[in-house]
């Protein structure tokens, strides 16, 4: 039985199925449904699981190369939000340190999500947190 880490099945096999190149979509508790890929909703009540702390939980085993975001994150959340969104991204660097981080229109991060292997949906209220993970 698993005693830290993540604990959910789902997220785990979802998580095992990824490889190089693969990507996975880390959304919001809005964030639409999407009948092309597996989505996992997490969401328990606004603001729990954060994204943030999904991606704290992810850093010790995913590798991740690319980070894409919607554009309108920044103009649209605090300095304190975009700094611990920065300092998670910050903790995927220790582990890859050639991570590449892209923010595009929202409409366009939108057209890149089918495109992934699956999709967690956390409680988070962020104005465009939504995040895209490319696997190295």
């Amino acid at each position: 039985m698993l005693q830290e880490g993540i604990l959910n099945p789902q997220i785990n096999h979802l998580l095992s199925r990824i490889r190089h190149t693969n990507t996975l979509v880390i959304a919001d508790w809005a964030f639409p449904y999407w009948t092309e890929i597996e989505v996992i909703d997490i969401s328990l009540t606004p603001g729990i699981p954060l994204i943030t702390d999904l991606l704290k939980l992810l850093q010790p085993n995913f590798k991740v190369g690319h980070i894409w975001q919607a554009e309108e994150f920044l103009n649209n959340n605090s300095d304190e939000v975009i700094q611990q969104y920065e300092a998670s991204f910050n903790g995927f660097k220790t582990h890859y340190p050639d991570l590449q981080i892209s923010r595009l229109p929202h409409l366009d991060f939108k057209k890149k999500v089918p495109e992934a292997i699956g999709l967690i949906r956390t409680g988070d209220p962020t104005a465009y947190g939504n995040l895209i993970l490319e696997s190295v």
